[in-house]
């Protein structure tokens, strides 16, 4: 569904540098106007992360003779919203709501992640309970108003004041029913508390669910003026530098966002750098055709996966932070953070080339969840890191170069890693070589986790799908990861270490809007209606952001049984809505359940919970402009000894010595930003589109 946009054709003649925050590195990608590409890698720098974002853009803009005047958008994936809640550095909130329900952060939904853990306790609610306040008022189910007495309001503001509350967070019991009452408290809290930051709950999340409001309010206001701090810091710095573009960050849901609507809404972005990642696979998936993809990412402090399927990525209405591995699906819950707002499907494990390896008191090996980070970094790095990690271990292993990685940018010094690796290989009473093996093949293990909770989990076969290996560790581990769950085929993009902040360059720009809706699905007149007031109300806000060109509009049920607690979202077919397009509506929602859950049922008990309509511009770069292979002599094929089962001599080469003819492993192939390794029993040959293609032929052989 397309409607007309108002702008002239933005123009496609200026450079775009898309920017992504790792926890080892920052990734830059600048591209011009005939799609000349400058591929840029520099250490993130905590705790400013911004230095490092306008670093590497600078860095990238003078490698590309370019001037920063000559910049036409600026786009970013940050972590600064997900750094505030695992590093507990947000703002001092308060949630404030109804008389009797100040403790629904504490109720919750009663879930527990772990079964057997008898030690394991929830996280600590954002908002303390001396800092939840209760207000005399109720919005009753059937639409009643008791109204909020403005002496009451008043005094409350003073009580914040004094209590030094930096933000807080408004959800007043079934305010989605009247949320122009909730919206009134927190206006008048913003006038009489200057610079504290407000949500109101229904301006993020006006669905049904107090504990889901009242969470994801919280965590908007918690992570707001860190993140608002940062933002515009960033871009006042950008302006300082020349970069006048417009400043767009991505959305968790994987649409780019003004920065100025992002200092609103900060929620939305939490898993902001993941989903960059993954809508570079999409847009890969759909020029290569693919039905079914396992996006695997890997960097230097997390290890991702997500699913795509039929071009597109699943997106979940809520997910859960800070519970050590991202949860979008019901079975794990509890652990973190609950946040309704849309975002891509992603699991996430504590495994990155900075994760730490080490020997628990009964002698296992383990790694992560603990990282090294960018500072002091591994201990190949030479910059005072005394801890084992995953790079040190790919070093004894010899799949990374023992001179330098990142372009030259990285100095490894083999023998640090080495001597660290050996302290952990003496409790193993085995040499360096073999606990570095173990400690591979014990990450190997928690990645299928990830993986398997985004594919199994959801009713998908893992071996039905191709996988996509980027990230700046994720070649050096997706053949091995792919080969424990029986997926036959690995692709290794060009930019693979950068492919996030390309993911920026071919991101659409997007904007959602949710609305719930208890009527009766037969009700055609009303959903008719109803999607007709959604679908107006974000073409007119990407109009007045300023975006030009066609705006397609997407429409979403979320549908379930009677007595059902979760939905799934089923995007309704383009056309009128009308008895034939409900029943179409109704055959997706069968086929999508019995994917899930192994099991469906009849019409009668459908019923549809919130319309959600999404409206998108497309993005003038496609994927196929960012995937031209670097014209830098491939250089000597060399030798160097790898450890698999046994001690190899593997040749090491780059992506240019590769052709259409398959080439057996192992093989060692190094790009500027990331090494691929190929396994003995697997093949590696490059396409048209300069992927590498790896392929398992060997059922025999071991990663």
């Amino acid at each position: 569904m397309t409607t007309s946009g108002n702008h002239p054709t933005s123009s496609n003649s200026r450079w775009r540098v898309g920017a992504d925050i790792g926890g080892t590195f920052t990734d830059v990608i600048a591209i011009g106007p005939d799609a000349q590409l400058v591929p840029m890698k520099v250490l993130s720098t905590p705790p400013d992360f911004g230095t490092g974002v306008i670093n590497g853009a600078v860095a990238a803009l003078e490698q590309a003779e370019v001037e920063p005047s000559e910049v036409g958008a600026m786009l970013h994936a940050t972590t600064v919203a997900t750094n505030a809640i695992l590093e507990m550095q947000g703002a001092r909130t308060a949630l404030v709501t109804t008389k009797r329900f100040r403790d629904v952060l504490e109720l919750g939904r009663l879930r527990r992640p772990v079964l057997y853990d008898l030690s394991w306790q929830k996280p600590a609610p954002l908002a303390r309970r001396r800092h939840r306040y209760e207000l005399d008022q109720r919005i009753h189910a059937d639409g009643r108003i008791q109204s909020v007495d403005s002496e009451e309001l008043a005094a409350l503001a003073r009580q914040l004041h004094e209590d030094g509350i930096e933000a807080v967070a408004v959800c007043l019991i079934n305010s989605h029913l009247a949320p122009d009452v909730e919206r009134a408290v927190a206006g008048a809290l913003r006038e009489s508390l200057p610079g504290v930051y407000v949500t109101a709950s229904v301006d993020i999340s006006p669905e049904p669910g107090e504990f889901e409001r009242s969470s994801t309010a919280v965590v908007n206001s918690y992570v707001g003026p860190v993140v608002e701090s940062y933002v515009s810091e960033l871009g006042r710095t950008l302006r300082e530098r020349g970069i006048t573009a417009p400043f767009s960050i991505m959305q968790s849901s994987g649409g780019l966002l003004d920065a100025g609507v992002v200092v609103e809404r900060p929620v939305q972005i939490i898993e902001s750098g993941p989903a960059a990642g993954v809508i570079a696979v999409q847009k890969l998936a759909q020029l290569l055709e693919l039905d079914s993809v396992v996006a695997f990412d890997m960097g230097g402090t997390t290890a991702k996966a997500s699913l795509i399927e039929n071009g597109q990525p699943f997106v979940a209405n809520d997910y859960e932070v800070g519970g050590g591995m991202n949860i979008t699906r019901s079975m794990g819950k509890g652990a973190g953070y609950t946040v309704r707002v849309p975002s891509i499907d992603i699991a996430e494990v504590g495994a990155g080339g900075g994760s730490i390896i080490g020997v628990d008191p009964a002698g296992a090996l383990h790694v992560g969840p603990e990282s090294a980070s960018s500072r002091p970094g591994p201990a190949c790095y030479g910059q005072g890191g005394d801890r084992p990690t995953l790079t040190d271990a790919n070093v004894v292993l010899g799949y990374l170069n023992p001179a330098a990685i990142a372009g030259g940018r990285v100095t490894i010094e083999p023998e640090l890693a080495r001597k660290v690796l050996s302290a952990t290989a003496d409790r193993l009473g085995t040499e360096p070589e073999s606990a570095a093996r173990g400690a591979y093949e014990v990450a190997i293990s928690s990645m299928t986790k990830a993986v398997k909770a985004v594919t199994s989990e959801r009713g998908r076969d893992p071996r039905d799908a191709v996988m996509v290996a980027f990230g700046g560790a994720g070649p050096l581990y997706g053949a091995a990861l792919a080969r424990e769950l029986g997926i036959d085929t690995v692709v290794v993009p060009v930019h693979t270490g950068l492919f996030s902040s390309l993911g920026l360059l071919v991101a659409d720009t997007d904007y959602q809007v949710v609305t719930p809706f208890r009527d009766d699905l037969a009700d055609v007149a009303a959903l008719r209606e109803t999607f007709a007031d959604l679908t107006a109300a974000v073409t007119d806000h990407l109009h007045t952001a300023g975006d030009a060109g066609d705006i397609q509009v997407e429409r979403i049920l979320d549908m379930r049984y009677h007595g059902q607690r979760f939905e799934l979202r089923i995007p309704l077919p383009d056309g009128d809505v009308d008895d034939s397009l409900l029943a179409r509506a109704y055959e997706l929602f069968h086929t999508e359940h019995y994917k899930t859950y192994g099991r469906s049922g009849s019409d009668d008990l459908v019923e549809l919970v919130n319309l959600r309509v999404r409206g998108f511009v497309a993005n003038p770069v496609t994927i196929d402009q960012a995937l031209a292979l670097p014209s830098d002599d491939p250089g000597e094929r060399r030798t160097r000894t790898c450890r698999f089962d046994t001690d190899v001599a593997t040749p090491v080469i780059s992506r240019g010595h590769l052709s259409a003819t398959p080439e057996p492993g192992p093989l060692v192939i190094e790009d500027m930003d990331s090494t691929t390794l190929v396994p003995p029993g697997a093949t590696a040959r490059i396409d048209h589109y300069n992927n590498i293609i790896i392929s398992w032929t060997n059922t025999e052989a071991t990663a």
